[in-house]
């Protein structure tokens, strides 16, 4: 006999499928929804990694022209007005007291991008001259005070009862150094500066650089002090056994024009104190430099050495030599070779700041760039520089 589903027991279980269907059904769509949101937000997520990796390459690219940096807006506007005199986001600048150190008004010109200025400055700092031995230091006034105490305060010895003596005084100096203006005129065509393939910034850099180096290194050393800075080589000089202070000390060759043998080399480094002798330099310029280069000793070796690295400094004893080309040339009389500490004995005062002024009027059709600078120099210490004379006496 076959087995039977009771009707009683199909009837339970129809209602019973139909819910596990339904609630399977409901699982079902649950799962599709979910499953639908995960990727929703997969494709968003992967949409912002997208644009994300986008902006890094645009940031990482260079960019084509100065004028796609907008992080540099007192250069865009400093190059928009050499180039076509638009001074207008320059007053922005300053209204706005974003660039109130380096935007002045347009009567005095307008100080440099500070990427400018800095060219500039590496380039004087690297040119051969008393610069770069010499302080060097920057003030904000029209004048640099240097104080020098130059005399023994005096000592004496005591006894527990005696009466103790009054002991001499220090005498303080002051040497003041003015500032004068240093000037450089470059000029450029209108065509020239409408090239934006021309880098206005850093032609305007070479040549200021160029022409205020000369003017220094001339002036540092030759200057009379009338509207330029006061050179070492136009103070009195005596005899170092006569010395005093406000005068320069030099050691005499024996011989005019010549310098028969080493030893005034040898009396011109020990003419100069032991305390100025540590950090002392030679000057001299080239043709002197050709001249004590050949220079031996009694026992036949050369006073000069060439620097071990590259740009060290050639040396002359044991010291450094700085070949300056405004010294001058050996001759009967002539102060050709200077040695001392230079960095105590001669001072530049300078103003940092480097300021433009543009002309498009005075030289047409070319454009005009008046460059101002402030700076001054003078003898701070007459103990610590001595010459060395090619004559007699």
């Amino acid at each position: 006999m076959s087995e039977t589903t009771p009707p009683a027991q199909a009837g339970t279980e129809a209602p019973l499928m139909r819910e596990v269907k339904h609630e399977m059904a409901g699982f079902l769509r649950e799962v599709s929804g979910f499953r639908d949101e995960i990727q929703a937000k997969l494709q968003q997520t992967e949409e912002r990694m997208t644009m994300l990796d986008r902006k890094s390459h645009a940031a990482a690219r260079p960019p084509l022209a100065a004028a796609a940096e907008p992080a540099a807006p007192h250069r865009k506007a400093f190059n928009a007005y050499l180039r076509c005199g638009d001074d207008d986001a320059l007053r922005v600048l300053e209204l706005e007291g974003k660039a109130m150190s380096t935007a002045v008004n347009s009567d005095g010109g307008y100080l440099v991008d500070p990427q400018t200025a800095e060219a500039v400055q590496s380039v004087l700092q690297a040119t051969a001259s008393i610069r770069a031995v010499a302080a060097v230091v920057h003030v904000e006034a029209t004048s640099y005070d240097v104080l020098v105490d130059h005399t023994e305060l005096g000592a004496g010895w005591a006894t527990e009862t005696g009466s103790v003596t009054e002991t001499a005084t220090p005498q303080i100096d002051r040497i003041t150094i003015p500032l004068h203006e240093l000037s450089a005129l470059p000029k450029a065509s209108q065509r020239l500066l409408d090239d934006s393939a021309f880098d206005i910034e850093g032609w305007l850099a070479g040549r200021i650089a160029e022409k205020f180096a000369r003017a220094e290194a001339d002036a540092f050393i030759n200057g009379d002090g009338i509207d330029k800075p006061t050179g070492f080589m136009t103070h009195t000089k005596l005899d170092n056994d006569a010395w005093s202070w406000g005068n320069l000390g030099y050691v005499a060759t024996g011989a005019a024009g010549s310098l028969p043998d080493a030893d005034p080399i040898v009396d011109l480094v020990y003419a100069l104190g032991a305390q100025y002798r540590a950090n002392a330099s030679f000057v001299m310029n080239s043709k002197t430099a050709g001249i004590l280069r050949k220079m031996k000793d009694a026992d036949g070796r050369f006073l000069w050495s060439d620097g071990l690295a590259a740009g060290e400094p050639a040396r002359l004893m044991g010291y450094p030599v700085l070949v300056a080309e405004d010294m001058p040339d050996v001759a009967s009389d002539a102060f050709a070779v200077a040695f001392g500490d230079f960095r105590a004995g001669y001072t530049v005062a300078e103003r940092p700041d480097l300021r433009v002024l543009r002309d498009p009027f005075s030289a047409k059709p070319h454009v005009l760039f008046y460059a101002t600078k402030r700076v001054g120099g003078d003898v701070s210490d007459f103990a610590a520089i001595k010459l060395l004379k090619f004559g007699i006496a």
